[in-house]
């Protein structure tokens, strides 16, 4: 009894200092970044979900600004990838220069960084967006067929896109966005921010990133992503909430959702009830939680499904939204 007692009062001090740490992550970035807590950690769970993220906003709102301060503070690696029409993947990936009488790989920008900011992703052609899939996915890349390289540990990928120029750009396929933990869009600052946004000194720095102090070592990272799939626990009543919210995001009939039948072409995969199992699990862990509950759930579940939710053309032409959709899904499907 008394060991086990030992070892539950060491797993909470193990978790309570880690969203000390988790807390001094987020002051750091705020330091610069005004305003926009609520998306700074939604950033922070889908570290430690070991997820990536896809940014859509107007140009402005400092999404690139964010993601640099984020690779300043946890200690990692940084790489910005500024996508273009005429990019390759080997301009991401690397590829074979001859030189010494001999082909020697030379390594691309995502090879060997812990944080990768793909700016506006979708400027870049369908075979260079694909160049990120394996890396998503399996935390590897393949050069020209040949080598395949482990990436860091932790890896994320967050991606911007702009969703108000449409010239020149590649819409992401469905399995490219699939790969994304979460898509937030980022809004408008409030006046109030906005002022503090003018009064912000730091911000008159040139290197605007100077301000921000390192919390974290990549490797604490990876500690603290294990303690919290080890501590936090999803119960069978969870299990069975996430379960349902993805099977409505397919079969809404099944739910009663009568409003939403015919409307949805496309529902989410079996790779968001994953998502919401992991991001679900950190949220608790940010909320000194050791079990899941639905509220934590509904929580991540907009981030998760947005992205994953295709409508049918009919249904959008009536002016349906998948904001609409998912809101529909929370309030219709019986919490367990």
């Amino acid at each position: 009894m008394q060991l086990a007692a030992h070892r539950k009062e060491k797993s909470e001090s193990s978790l309570h200092e880690g969203i000390e740490k988790i807390q001094g992550l987020v002051a750091e970035i705020e330091k610069i970044i005004v305003g926009q807590k609520p998306l700074i950690c939604r950033i922070v769970v889908a570290l430690l979900a070991d997820g990536h993220v896809l940014l859509e906003g107007v140009p402005g709102l400092a999404k690139s600004l964010l993601v640099s301060a984020l690779g300043a503070a946890m200690g990692g690696v940084f790489r910005r990838i500024q996508m273009v029409p005429d990019m390759l993947p080997s301009d991401l990936l690397g590829t074979y220069v001859y030189t010494g009488n001999r082909f020697k790989l030379q390594k691309g920008p995502l090879t060997d960084c812990h944080v990768a900011l793909v700016d506006e992703i979708n400027r870049a052609p369908a075979k260079t967006q694909a160049a990120l899939l394996q890396a998503m996915q399996e935390r590897q890349v393949t050069v020209m067929g040949k080598d395949t390289l482990e990436l860091p540990d932790p890896f994320i990928v967050l991606a911007t896109q702009n969703p108000v120029e449409q010239d020149g750009t590649y819409p992401l396929p469905e399995a490219q966005l699939d790969r994304f933990l979460f898509k937030v869009v980022v809004e408008y600052p409030s006046p109030k921010d906005e002022i503090d946004i003018l009064t912000n000194v730091n911000l008159d720095q040139r290197n605007k990133v100077r301000a921000i102090q390192r919390v974290f070592e990549p490797h604490d990272i990876c500690k603290l992503r294990e303690s919290i799939k080890r501590e936090v626990s999803v119960e069978q009543y969870a299990h069975q909430y996430i379960v349902d919210l993805v099977r409505a995001t397919r079969f809404p009939g099944e739910f009663e959702l009568k409003a939403l039948e015919g409307c949805v072409k496309l529902g989410a995969s079996p790779r968001a009830t994953l998502a919401l199992r992991d991001a679900g699990r950190v949220e608790a862990f940010l909320h000194n939680r050791q079990h899941v509950y639905p509220e934590d759930i509904q929580a991540v579940a907009r981030d998760v499904f947005r992205h994953r939710i295709f409508l049918e053309f009919s249904a959008e032409a009536e002016g349906l939204t998948v904001e609409a959709v998912i809101q529909e899904i929370l309030d219709g499907v019986h919490i367990p």
